[in-house]
């Protein structure tokens, strides 16, 4: 049976009956949930992941979060523990790297545990974007420090605690938002930095680590390499930034389709980012209108798409490493003087 080159959301804490029976025709790829889907606690969110895989006949169906910490983080008190934003990591013990990098990768292994529990396969982590002063505030703190060299090594230190714990890593955003002086959320945008700039700062990161298993790209214009359109819909971004300069090989996926930064419909919007050279498309907020339209313009996940799933998925046939989740804390705690404990 053919599968859609998508990962879609859903609306609520339980499938409604359309909803259950447009999953199990369409078949996507991947689900993504969000905090309206996360309110009833853990159980319920155990029961929402079963029924999403369900629906697909796939018991390792990607299911999707956005769990960084900080402003980003849909698992959050009282059911779930709250964790820092990245720069927090980045400000730890400004003379000791070995401990930042130590407590990076405790943070994402925790988080790993939590995601796991709850059948969660991948985490939309770690942002990789280098921040600018003159850049909008949407990444801020998420980063995970101010040069390219801190964030591609707490961002590697991220992506093996979550691997370790049986969760997959997103590598986001690609080639880099850092520089962005607006919100793609709500509107489209331009960076003017050079090529060479771009790859000494900017994509520097993502070179790093793009022996990951996945990426989600940024809706944003780079000029100097294409003027007219954003890196998710770009084919000269993604030949020759993504799969060139910074040599990406996994899946890529979109960012959310539905952001304001893309212009179109939502058939044009899905087919210019598989057109682009995305490998899946990314739908979050759970409108039935729009996930039909996303998917029609989605097609098929077939060809060299399909095998960068597999061998996505591939990464979690791993078995989690032991791990003392009582001792992780305490040691997590015990570096940030419990202010992330409640």
């Amino acid at each position: 049976m053919s599968i859609s080159a998508a990962i879609l959301g859903c609306a609520g804490v339980t499938l409604s009956a359309q909803e259950k029976a447009f999953f199990r025709s369409v078949r996507p790829w991947g689900f993504i949930l969000f905090g309206r889907n996360v309110a009833g606690g853990p159980d319920q969110v155990r029961a929402l992941v079963g029924a999403l895989r369900e629906t697909v006949g796939r018991a390792d169906a990607p299911v999707l979060i956005d769990q960084e910490g900080g402003r980003v983080q849909r698992l959050g008190p009282p059911q779930w523990r709250r964790y820092p934003p990245g720069r927090a990591y980045g400000d730890l013990a400004g003379n000791d790297p070995l401990l930042r990098r130590e407590i990076t990768r405790l943070g994402a292994r925790l988080i790993a545990h939590d995601l796991a529990a709850l059948g969660i396969n991948v985490d939309c982590v770690p942002v990789l974007d280098v921040p600018d002063p003159s850049g909008h505030e949407i990444i801020g703190d998420r980063a995970y420090g101010r040069t390219a060299d801190e964030v591609a090594v707490l961002g590697r230190a991220a992506a093996e605690g979550l691997i370790a714990g049986g969760v997959l890593p997103v590598i986001k955003h690609i080639p880099g938002h850092g520089r962005a002086r607006a919100d793609s959320h709500l509107e489209l945008p331009v960076v003017d930095a050079g090529v060479d700039e771009l790859d000494a700062r900017d994509f520097a990161p993502f070179k790093a680590l793009s022996d990951m298993p996945m990426a989600m790209t940024a809706h944003v214009i780079y000029s100097a390499v294409d003027g007219k359109r954003p890196a998710t819909t770009s084919r000269a971004v993604m030949r020759r930034v993504v799969r060139g300069a910074i040599g990406f090989d996994g899946l890529v996926m979109s960012d959310d389709l539905s952001m304001k930064a893309l212009s179109g419909d939502f058939p044009e919007r899905a087919r210019a980012s598989r057109a682009a050279g995305c490998d899946v498309v990314l739908h979050c907020n759970g409108g039935m209108d729009e996930m039909k339209q996303v998917v029609a313009g989605a097609g098929e996940l077939v060809g060299r798409a399909a095998r960068r799933a597999q061998a996505a998925l591939a990464r979690l046939a791993r078995v989690a490493e032991p791990f003392d989740a009582a001792e992780g804390r305490a040691r997590f705690d015990a570096a940030f003087h419990g202010r992330w404990a409640a």
